[in-house]
């Protein structure tokens, strides 16, 4: 597939990649030489790739970013799906934001895998999702935030065996803490400091947003090609507590 605007360079598209995980992938991908669409509803302060406003919770919005891709770039070589929305909330709660976290992290990232799978190539296509360790446990007050991000390594799974023979790898991410402005909003509401976040994971430490860019990156390696299906836990050994 080569279109008017079609270029040499990979491309990959970046979903939430104006803000924490999602601008650590977009810098990463563009220091390495890729051709970056962020996508994200609002634009960044700042440049970072080719912005596209796009809500992906909003299945025409997305058929129309990546019909775009196809015309003025000729190839899409990576999705990364970095777009979500977090809040506390329980089954006693507004049903309104159980639809928006649903809708933004499951829903997208469905709709964006749909899209991009005809036109990832075969043999060297990749997805990556970023679920959280939220996807692999439970937290009482995370009901819609659990559920979405439980659905997203469950898409994960069963997309990569859909598209195995066709040689496109697909898999996630499950970061625990991470310093982001998600993350800090998280702290705010337990009550907490990012200190005292640090100190309840076994490593002691909180992960950077550029060390989940890094292993992005590793997904997206031909190294990684026999890698598929998976849910990487990226949690600093939490989950191996009892």
């Amino acid at each position: 597939m080569r279109g008017a605007g079609s270029t040499d360079r990979k491309v990959a598209i970046v979903t939430g990649g104006t803000r924490g995980i999602g601008r650590a992938v977009a810098t990463r991908l563009l220091e390495d030489g890729w051709h970056v669409l962020t996508v994200a509803r609002h634009p960044p302060p700042e440049a970072n790739g080719d912005f596209v406003a796009c809500d992906v919770s909003d299945a025409a919005a997305v058929r129309d970013l990546f019909a775009m891709t196809a015309r003025r770039h000729g190839r899409l070589d990576a999705l990364v799906n970095c777009a979500g929305l977090a809040g506390a909330n329980t089954l006693d709660g507004d049903d309104r934001l159980w639809h928006a976290i649903i809708g933004s992290n499951l829903h997208g990232t469905y709709y964006c895998c749909k899209a991009a799978l005809p036109l990832l190539p075969d043999g060297t296509g990749r997805i990556v999702n970023i679920a959280s360790v939220l996807g692999l446990r439970g937290v009482p007050d995370q009901t819609a935030y659990c559920a979405a991000k439980h659905g997203v390594v469950g898409l994960t799974r069963a997309l990569a065996l859909a598209v195995a023979a066709r040689g496109i790898t697909v898999n996630a991410l499950c970061p625990g803490w991470v310093d982001t402005a998600m993350a800090h909003a998280r702290y705010r509401d337990l009550g907490i400091t990012p200190e005292q976040a640090a100190a309840g994971v076994p490593t002691g430490r909180v992960a950077l947003p550029e060390e989940i860019a890094d292993a992005v990156v590793w997904l997206l390696r031909p190294e990684s090609r026999n890698i598929n299906g998976h849910a990487l836990p990226i949690e600093g050994g939490g989950l191996a507590l009892p």
